[in-house]
């Protein structure tokens, strides 16, 4: 049965990160912008990160360009803007494709395992969220509307 852990992606750094480092804990995949309505969630995301990393969560941004052209920056861009704007702290990893033919695997894996709204895979906007307990699978989908701090009241029971 595949995991969350049995796939890998490219870091800011341009390095590749095997999803395995993180075995054990609960991970919060999420497809971030730096141009978007919802780009102001990364205050909620580094919150709930920071307050629940010991416990166990790690949350793990993913940069998109797919809705709107919201992430139009590379990889220095992103990293500064995450860093000056809302000291995110989190692992970033390079710019992916969520949906189509280019999609990440981790993607094309996530979305298989979680329908979206009305049982649609395709990811609808940036910062939709993927919560996997700390067996790698995914446990629940969230909208790019649902807030870190609606998902903390669901995270007590993924870190156990």
């Amino acid at each position: 049965m595949t995991t969350a852990y049995d796939f890998s992606a490219t870091t800011l750094d341009g390095d590749e990160q095997p999803l395995k480092a993180y075995r054990g804990k609960a991970l919060l995949i999420v497809n971030v912008a730096s141009k978007c309505g919802f780009t102001p969630q990364y205050t909620g995301l580094e919150a709930l990160y920071r307050k629940h990393k010991d416990e166990g969560l790690v949350v793990l941004g993913f940069p998109c360009d797919q809705f709107g052209h919201q992430e139009p920056g590379d990889a220095d861009e992103i990293r500064n803007f995450c860093s000056l704007t809302y000291d995110v702290s989190f692992p970033l990893f390079a710019k992916i494709d969520v949906n189509g033919d280019k999609a990440h695997p981790l993607y094309k894996w996530l979305k298989s395992e979680k329908a979206g709204f009305l049982g649609t895979e395709a990811v609808k906007w940036n910062f939709t969220k993927f919560l996997v307990d700390r067996e790698g699978h995914v446990v629940k989908r969230y909208a790019p509307t649902d807030t870190p701090e609606k998902i903390e009241k669901e995270l007590a029971d993924v870190l156990g």
